[in-house]
């Protein structure tokens, strides 16, 4: 699993016109399920994105997580995240998961992430979906949870 989080001021996500999501100060996360993904992902990725240091303290330090300051987190699909980029010009998207497990483990991170943290905006699954933020830094981490991978894979 991968997500590219940016902190921002604010962030939203429209589909055919309409607001979807939406959040104030916090993260816009875009999440990439890859082949190999499961619950451990799932789990995995809930913690970092809700307990990554990336806002700053009283001294201007980035020590304080998205749990910490009560920030907004909105989570949009992002499949081409996944791409295999390493040869041509045309992007391989055999690393990304199917996109019905991709879409069940994209409701499993919104879930567990909703069950600990408040408030959690999402995209939609599988929409053309036009995404705005304004980046606070700018600040941009990339952060995996490597798939499992069969014995001897």
């Amino acid at each position: 699993m991968i997500a590219l989080i940016q902190r921002v001021t604010r962030a939203s996500v429209r589909v055919d016109g309409a607001t979807v999501g939406a959040i104030g100060r916090g993260t816009l996360a875009l999440v990439a399920i890859e082949r190999g993904d499961g619950a451990t992902q799932v789990s995995r990725m809930a913690e970092r994105l809700l307990g990554y240091r990336m806002f700053p303290d009283s001294e201007n330090r980035m020590n304080l997580s998205l749990a910490e300051t009560g920030g907004g987190l909105l989570l949009v699909s992002q499949f081409t995240l996944a791409a295999d980029t390493a040869k041509g010009m045309r992007p391989s998207f055999t690393p990304a998961a199917d996109p019905e497990t991709g879409r069940r483990l994209f409701d499993a991170l919104v879930d567990a992430t909703q069950r600990r943290h408040s408030p959690v905006a999402t995209g939609r699954f599988g929409a053309d979906m036009q995404v705005f933020l304004v980046n606070d830094g700018p600040v941009t981490f990339l952060l995996r949870c490597p798939p499992d991978r069969p014995p001897g894979g």
